[in-house]
């Protein structure tokens, strides 16, 4: 039985069709990239292959079939793959089918999500300018004294007081070091044809070779196409986002590399009909709640001895490539989710998701 409804692949809104026995009918595009699961895994499975058992969401279809009319709940929490989401539903009978649904959802939230989207997009450019100008400011002093304690530790020619002109010497790089990496992103990215899981792998073999007790399992979707971009930036970026999920499993354990096509999906304002996912999922401590709205800003770290520069460059690289990144995290997981557009695949008008 095939109850899909012509029209629904375009829309924005994740919508499923149920038959009598709850098994899934169809599923559109944007149910796919809510929930993580293609139309092929999903299509003739029951809900809870999709779905993991939610009372909620039971009574709600069964309130809709009893009262012949739509029903919604609202701040539904949901249970799909790894992750859990808050949504609103509403379940929808079918006239010309007994026992038939049609589930909507919607994220709760949704606009303050693409407002908070916009709103890291402005901080992160506003931010990276003033860093930049900070650091072009600094360069020239930090030059002089690096250059000043040089010439006396020559003149003390090792004496007992050159231990103290090293200090300095060593301080001077480390900051030289610092001020270089908040200016890297300023590089013109050099655009071409990457495939996704090279940068995984090259990631991979980099945080192996790092941290010897972790293993990293790898969930590819292996027909994904190419994207634009420069594959030494999104490297990096991909990078910083890795070595934060492995310091967060003190090298331990296992993390996870997962990759997945989304559709009909709004990246810094912006439409595309198709973007590939990258997820990095750890199982550590989670990111605590107060700090995951600021995790983005330079000189922020959960972690102690850490610069904060790490997540800053990396969505500095990935916004370079109009794409975002998207944090959940909770203790015992964190998801670290990049989005990247497949060029071509833009949307004039810009909706939202």
């Amino acid at each position: 039985m095939n109850l899909a409804v012509p029209g629904l692949d375009i829309l924005a809104t994740a919508v499923l069709l149920l038959d009598e026995q709850r098994i899934i009918r169809y599923l559109n595009p944007a149910a796919e990239n809510l929930f993580g699961m293609s139309v092929h895994h999903a299509v003739d499975k029951p809900l809870s292959h999709l779905i993991r058992a939610c009372p909620d969401l039971e009574r709600a279809v069964d309130a809709a079939l009893k009262e012949g009319a739509s029903f919604t709940e609202h701040h539904l929490l949901v249970e799909a793959g790894d992750s859990a989401l808050t949504l609103n539903v509403t379940v929808t009978p079918l006239e010309y089918e007994a026992g038939a649904v049609v589930l909507e959802f919607h994220p709760a939230g949704n606009g303050l999500k693409i407002a908070r989207d916009e709103q890291a997009m402005t901080q992160a450019q506003t931010v990276q300018m003033l860093l930049r100008q900070l650091a072009h400011e600094i360069r020239n002093p930090l030059g002089g004294i690096r250059g000043a304690a040089q010439l006396l530790e020559a003149e003390l020619n090792g004496a007992e007081l050159s231990e103290y002109t090293q200090v300095i010497i060593q301080e001077a790089n480390r900051l030289q070091d610092l001020l270089d990496r908040w200016l890297a992103p300023a590089k013109r990215p050099e655009i071409g044809p990457v495939n996704v899981h090279e940068v995984l792998e090259r990631v991979r073999s980099l945080i192996l070779a790092e941290f010897h007790g972790l293993g990293v399992r790898r969930e590819y979707d292996v027909s994904l196409p190419e994207v634009k971009g420069d594959q030494e930036q999104l490297i990096q970026a991909v990078l910083n986002i890795a070595r934060n999920a492995a310091q967060a499993v003190k090298g331990q354990g296992e993390i996870v590399f997962r990759t997945s096509a989304v559709r009909q999906v709004t990246l810094a304002m912006k439409r595309w009909r198709l973007a590939v996912r990258l997820d990095i999922i750890d199982h550590g401590p989670g990111i605590p709640e107060d700090m995951q709205d600021k995790i983005f800003f330079p000189l922020v770290s959960g972690r102690e001895g850490g610069s904060g520069l790490g997540l800053t460059l990396a969505q500095s690289l990935i916004q370079r490539h109009e794409g975002v990144i998207h944090l959940a995290s909770e203790p015992g997981y964190t998801c670290f989710s990049i989005f990247l557009p497949l060029q071509g695949s833009g949307i004039r008008d810009q909706g939202s998701d």
